[in-house]
């Protein structure tokens, strides 16, 4: 990650004096995509906070509460919308992607790493 990344665009952002904190490495991961992206030109900081914020609000209006917990899911969400919108991959594609990781997981014993089969 850029050390020059603004984040003050991200004002929900779970964070502490140090910066981002993550509760699993896949947020991390997640957040480290959206990133590399941004800085890639994929779309700005204020589309992808648009985005995130739409997925968001969608998620409370579903009866999400909000507590933290979940904003990650819903980071994810917007990074997958808006790398369909944008043409980089298909929700059809995801979809695949979503599923290999499901039964490599499902099929690795506890502790190891999942691995996806070429």
């Amino acid at each position: 990650m850029s050390t020059a990344t603004d984040f003050s665009t991200l004002p929900f952002l779970p964070r502490d004096i140090d910066g981002p904190v993550f509760h699993a490495p896949w947020e991390a991961q997640a957040f480290a995509l959206a990133v590399q992206l941004q800085e890639r030109g994929l779309f700005t900081w204020e589309k992808w906070a648009d985005a995130r914020g739409a997925e968001i609000g969608a998620a409370q209006t579903a009866g999400d509460p909000d507590l933290g917990d979940t904003y990650y899911l819903h980071w994810l969400a917007a990074l997958e919308r808006l790398v369909v919108a944008k043409g980089v991959a298909s929700e059809g594609s995801l979809q695949v992607t979503k599923d290999a990781w499901d039964r490599a997981a499902k099929a690795t014993p506890h502790g190891q790493p999942i691995v996806l089969p070429p």
